[in-house]
């Protein structure tokens, strides 16, 4: 296992990730899955002995229960807290159906930062993120906001997921003018069969530093190496009941064209190669990881020992890589993305 500098920061974290959508399976996280602490426990055993010391997980998810068995977890492991990373969100729908009870205002922050703290059972988090961009909410209330968390000790660093390039960029000016806490992390889905992040957002990421978190990076299972091109449907995956994120299935299968036969000759899995070619994408600080299974989780781990040589890298690219979109091909044509 390796270990990344969190954007511009000093904090290391594991190169995989654990995610704990899988652990609770209340609403409408039990299309996702639906672990009991047991398993719970035994699921985040496995992955410490693995050399993850990275957790992220989500005020949301399975409507607070994830983070009680996260905490309790931690708990029952007897894990020395300084030796994990913790990260979760805010901005989802919690508490109730009030009209305050979501969003990235003071008072839903100030709220749900207590509220996960208790179910987590510590008194920091170590990566805040916001869920996603709130348009009612000005940057300044939610910036400000989270700068005072950071100050209080109650949270160490800031990040942010599901954001427009746009977005993220007016954010991180913002921080920056105002001397206030920056984000340091943008969690964001991408995968070889979804490279659509590469056309604004990693250049940016590039630019001001900003590390990149990775969820479902087997695009909702879709290269988890049980769909075939003949049209029978995978029974017994996550897109049974959750057909989500969206993929271009036909893009999809090319790609898994390729993975198949060179995972065959490895002696691996498709969703090892799956993961090791974001593993291999510079611009990848960690990769979200879930499972059910334990074999499933054992299968994933194995995917950061996965090598490719450049030729394999080069097939992968080439079946997998975007369309020239504008203005891309301009600023190819004209030297303008060249690094500096």
């Amino acid at each position: 296992m390796k270990y990344n500098l969190l954007g511009n920061t000093g904090l290391k974290v594991s190169e995989i990730c654990l995610g704990t959508m899988t652990f609770g399976g209340k609403g409408w996280a039990k299309a996702i899955g639906s672990l009991d602490q047991q398993a719970v426990d035994q699921i985040v055993k496995r992955s410490i002995d693995g050399g993850i010391n990275f957790i992220d997980t989500a005020n949301v998810y399975s409507e607070g229960l994830s983070e009680e068995l996260t905490g309790q977890s931690l708990k029952n492991l007897g894990l020395h807290r300084d030796d994990l990373v913790i990260a979760t969100k805010v901005r989802g729908q919690m508490g109730g159906p009030g009209p305050n009870n979501s969003g990235l205002t003071r008072k839903h922050i100030l709220r749900q930062v207590e509220d996960s703290l208790k179910r987590l059972q510590t008194d920091y988090i170590d990566l805040y993120q916001i869920h996603s961009f709130d348009p009612l909410t000005p940057w300044q209330e939610t910036l400000w906001t989270l700068d005072d968390l950071v100050k209080s000790g109650k949270v160490r660093y800031i990040g942010a997921s599901n954001l427009a390039a746009w977005q993220l960029m007016k954010a991180l000016d913002f921080s920056a003018y105002n001397r206030v806490a920056s984000f340091a992390s943008l969690q964001a889905y991408y995968t070889i069969a979804g490279r659509e992040l590469e056309r604004e957002i990693v250049p940016l990421l590039k630019d001001q530093q900003v590390g990149l978190l990775i969820w479902s990076p087997l695009a909702g299972g879709f290269l988890s190496g049980k769909f075939k091109r003949e049209g029978k449907e995978a029974i017994g995956t996550r897109r049974d009941n959750f057909d989500f994120p969206p993929v271009d299935k036909e893009r999809a299968f090319n790609i898994l064209d390729v993975l198949h036969p060179m995972a065959q000759a490895k002696g691996a899995s498709v969703p090892q190669l799956a993961l090791a070619w974001l593993l291999h994408q510079n611009v990848v600080t960690s990769v979200i990881i879930g499972a059910n299974k334990m074999e499933q989780l054992d299968d994933n781990l194995k995917s950061v020992d996965v090598q490719f040589t450049p030729d394999e890298l080069q097939k992968l690219d080439e079946v997998s890589k975007l369309p020239p979109e504008y203005p891309g091909w301009m600023l190819e044509f004209t030297g303008g993305d060249r690094k500096k």
